[in-house]
């Protein structure tokens, strides 16, 4: 008998576990050899420092969680997770590449940095809070845990060219493009798949799809939507975002958006999925 739709969705969310893991390790294949055990001597209160730091920030502000998460992944898929995506320099480092431009969560990065700094001065790299903070978000938001292994040196390097060369994806790629970018990053489909499912706690600016709402064949017609979407999602995509907004959020799980579920997934099978990928 072929399982149920709710047995595939626990398949999925457990292979998600495995695979934010993975994204987590790359610095392996760049020579860094990393343990969770890492700091139990030089730092031992550093997960406990993040941990209390993060809990109290998502008291307030559990949106914020998706973004975290989404930094993490942003910053392994360019030069591995090296922190590079922190270093600020306007019109040169990744931050500034037009994919980073709606990443959010830089000062909650830099608040758990300080509260490492103060119980253990020097030891604790930014790379390493990067990832540790995207599984405690994903934790808060009661979605999956998993090891986080540590030892990541920071990148002193940060090329916002490297942001708009293949490595990370705008919303419109299809799906070759998404498939190749991530057999370059030695995932497979399943990982793009099962990561896609992070989406469950993102919100996305109105610009990111708004040419799935207006003007979808470049013919300036009337009602040019995407097919592919739910005409009736559009039609509340259109309440919340007039053609042009560069600033409204929209939430990509409407309803539970603070909650790690797989109610994603099931969207994208009812056509509700806010991007072309």
């Amino acid at each position: 008998m072929a399982p149920s739709n709710s047995r595939k969705l626990n398949f999925l969310l457990h292979c998600l576990i495995v695979c934010l893991a993975f994204v987590a390790l790359i610095n392996k294949a760049n020579g860094q050899s990393l343990s969770p055990n890492y700091y139990d001597k030089s730092c031992p209160a550093f997960k406990s420092t993040v941990k209390t730091v993060i809990d109290d920030v998502m008291s307030v502000a559990k949106s914020l969680a998706g973004p975290l998460l989404r930094m993490h992944f942003h910053d392994c898929f360019v030069r591995g997770c090296d922190g590079s995506v922190l270093l600020d320099t306007p019109n040169v480092t990744e931050k500034y590449g037009p994919p980073n431009l709606s990443l959010r969560g830089f000062g909650v990065i830099d608040r758990v940095k300080t509260a490492v700094e103060r119980v253990c001065p020097g030891v604790v790299s930014c790379a390493d809070i990067v990832a540790l903070v995207a599984k405690d978000v994903t934790v808060a938001t009661n979605g999956p845990s998993w090891e986080v292994e540590f030892g990541r040196k920071d990148g002193k390097t940060s090329l916002l060219a490297e942001t708009i060369n293949g490595n990370l994806l705008p919303p419109s790629a299809n799906i070759n493009a998404l498939k190749q970018g991530f057999l370059n990053k030695g995932l497979s489909i399943k990982d793009l798949v099962v990561l896609s499912g992070s989406h469950t706690i993102g919100t996305s600016h109105c610009s990111s799809f708004d040419n799935r709402l207006y003007n979808f064949t470049g013919k300036g017609l009337n009602n040019d939507s995407d097919p592919k979407l739910d005409p009736n999602y559009v039609v509340n995509l259109k309440k919340k975002c007039k053609h042009g907004d560069q600033t409204t959020l929209v939430e990509m799980d409407p309803g539970s958006f603070k909650t790690f579920d797989k109610e994603f997934y099931t969207l994208v099978a009812k056509r509700r999925g806010l991007f072309h990928t």
